[in-house]
């Protein structure tokens, strides 16, 4: 069904039921854009409940698993039958697991990590971007992590997810420089999400410290994005310097540093 037109510009948001996703959702509700959001659990229709305001946006909720092939097209389809240029698209979904590579944790997790947070990722850009770069307009953010620039000792398949999230993003952007298309990449740090106690890391360091507000953010992460900036490490101010002095530190100092924070009973 075709989805009545409005002058307002189209975005899409991926993981949007909650936590930064649905941060980000509100975010473009707020400054003018309708919304297709999308997740795997029912919490999506409330969430969209919630983004419509009385003559606001207008939000389509699509419950869709997008680490399967056939979520990801449900997702295309629906995109499609709007019949509206996108004008943002923010890939966001995304998910973790947390333990040790041999015995901590179980393959059809760690599998499912690369579905969603990678091949999912790959190909809704393969099939949304195309239309964007045709139009010559258009804004891709991808959210990545201060996670993509370390090893990840027990995460070590979500840290090296959201490695190859970071490549692809900063890849995109320089061959879409001159199209018209931004690429942003948003980094957070330990943000207060369901993230992990989905990921069963609660008795960790990073998962019982402290964390940032999603609200915030996303709201870091759109203004970033509104500005066509490269990367935007969100959240507080040690993210920041954790992610400068990343660049310098050795990566088996950084595995060593994860470690401490990830190993499962590191947080009593």
């Amino acid at each position: 069904m075709t989805t009545p037109t409005t002058d307002r510009p189209l975005a899409v948001v991926t993981g949007a039921s909650s936590g930064i996703g649905y941060e980000l959702a509100a975010q473009f509700a707020e400054h003018g854009f309708d919304l297709v959001v999308a997740a795997e659990d029912q919490g999506i229709a409330e969430a969209a409940e919630k983004l419509r305001r009385d003559g606001g946006p207008q939000v389509q909720p699509v419950r869709v698993d997008l680490a399967r092939e056939e979520g990801v097209e449900e997702l295309v389809a629906a995109v499609a039958a709007t019949g509206r240029p996108l004008d943002s698209l923010v890939l966001n979904a995304g998910r973790g697991a947390g333990g040790a590579f041999v015995g901590g944790t179980d393959l059809r997790d760690e599998l499912e990590i690369i579905d969603l947070n990678v091949r999912s990722t790959v190909h809704l850009a393969k099939r949304l971007l195309p239309g964007m770069v045709e139009r010559g307009a258009g804004r891709l953010l991808f959210t990545s992590s201060i996670a993509s620039t370390m090893p990840g000792p027990f995460q070590a398949v979500y840290n090296a997810s959201k490695s190859f999230v970071q490549s692809f993003a900063e890849a995109l952007r320089n061959e879409l420089k001159d199209t018209g298309v931004t690429v942003t990449s948003l980094m957070p740090g330990p943000t207060d999400t369901a993230f992990f106690e989905r990921a069963e890391m609660e008795d960790t360091r990073i998962g019982s410290g402290p964390k940032d507000d999603p609200a915030k953010v996303a709201a870091q992460g759109f203004a970033g994005l509104m500005k066509g900036d490269q990367t935007v490490t969100a959240g507080s101010l040690m993210n920041k310097v954790q992610t400068v002095t990343g660049k310098i530190i050795p990566d088996k100092l950084k595995s060593e540093q994860h470690r401490r924070m990830a190993e499962p009973g590191s947080g009593s």
